[in-house]
């Protein structure tokens, strides 16, 4: 199976942002002929009753999954299975830094602020016995390369650095980065459409996934929303939800993007990946909206 997804983490509403990328995840799997998935990515930061109006809102905008919803709160085994098999290969190790340690450490020349300087990566039994009586271990990623290239559909060959990123937190959380692969592995996803803030990331997360054996997915970076100072767009920006919005959501998010219809299958004749916008989408919220609860047919 080939697919796309969404997939939210259900810290509150969506923006008309959230709700912009995930139209164009919709519209760029319906036109391919891929399956398109949802799934809430609730290990951290959930709010009640926030995954019920997400979901809800992007039903009012037409948008419709395969299968059920798949929420990584129910996935642990397939996540500890991951690490196992890491594990196995040697390839993972523990590590003790805070991040206050790690930003106050020397870095290696040519490495970005804040990169992990590989302080545990090394560390004797004796060491790591010590360590574990101070603080919880967290599990990071023995990178055995410095970059991985990945190809975007609007970036074109993308070359980016590969670190000793951390896959499990030193509270037992699985991070991000080892659930999206492994998700999107398991999943059949092999078309990934999100904000360009995240381009960094893909080469990391590629290169995680040759590890578990999966083929990375082809990927569409695309621009942000903004607010009219050029940040990035967020709730504290005023009405800029589809419960602040209203029945006028649809329209204004298929205008940023160029295209015209009544519902978002009639967006599908005027779609191509080719024809999304460049640039990022800046936001003015209409001086008047009708807060109005959306449909959730």
């Amino acid at each position: 199976m080939a697919a796309g997804r969404f997939a939210p983490s259900p810290s509150g509403d969506l923006h008309v942002g959230n709700l912009r990328t995930a139209l164009l995840a919709w519209l760029c799997a319906r036109q391919s002929g891929r399956d398109f998935v949802m799934r809430v990515e609730d290990l951290d930061r959930v709010r009640p009753g926030a995954e019920e109006r997400q979901l809800a809102d992007l039903a009012a905008l037409g948008i419709d999954w395969d299968g059920p919803v798949v929420r990584q709160s129910e996935r642990a085994r397939y996540y500890d299975a991951a690490l196992a098999s890491l594990g196995g290969r040697g390839l993972l190790f523990e590590c003790f830094c805070t991040r206050r340690e790690i930003l106050e450490a020397p870095s290696a020349p040519h490495a970005p602020p804040g990169a992990y300087p590989g302080t545990c990566r090394d560390l004797s039994d004796d060491e790591r016995e010590r360590r574990r009586a101070e603080r919880p271990a967290a599990l990071r990623l023995r990178a055995e390369a410095s970059s991985f290239t990945v190809d975007d559909a609007l970036h074109g060959t993308y070359e980016g650095a590969v670190d000793d990123v951390v896959l499990r937190r030193g509270d037992g959380v699985v991070a991000y980065n080892l659930a999206v692969v492994v998700d999107d592995a398991q999943q059949g996803v092999d078309q990934v459409v999100r904000g360009d803030d995240l381009l960094s990331s893909a080469p990391r997360q590629a290169y995680l996934a040759t590890l578990l054996g999966a083929v990375p997915p082809t990927y569409v970076h695309v621009p942000l929303a903004l607010n009219t100072v050029g940040q990035r767009l967020a709730k504290r920006d005023g009405a800029v939800t589809a419960r602040d919005l209203g029945p006028a959501t649809f329209g204004i998010v298929a205008a940023s993007l160029g295209l015209q219809g009544e519902t978002a299958a009639n967006l599908l004749d005027g779609f191509s990946v080719d024809r999304i916008p460049r640039e990022p989408w800046v936001f003015e919220p209409p001086a008047t909206s009708s807060p109005e609860q959306p449909r959730t047919s």
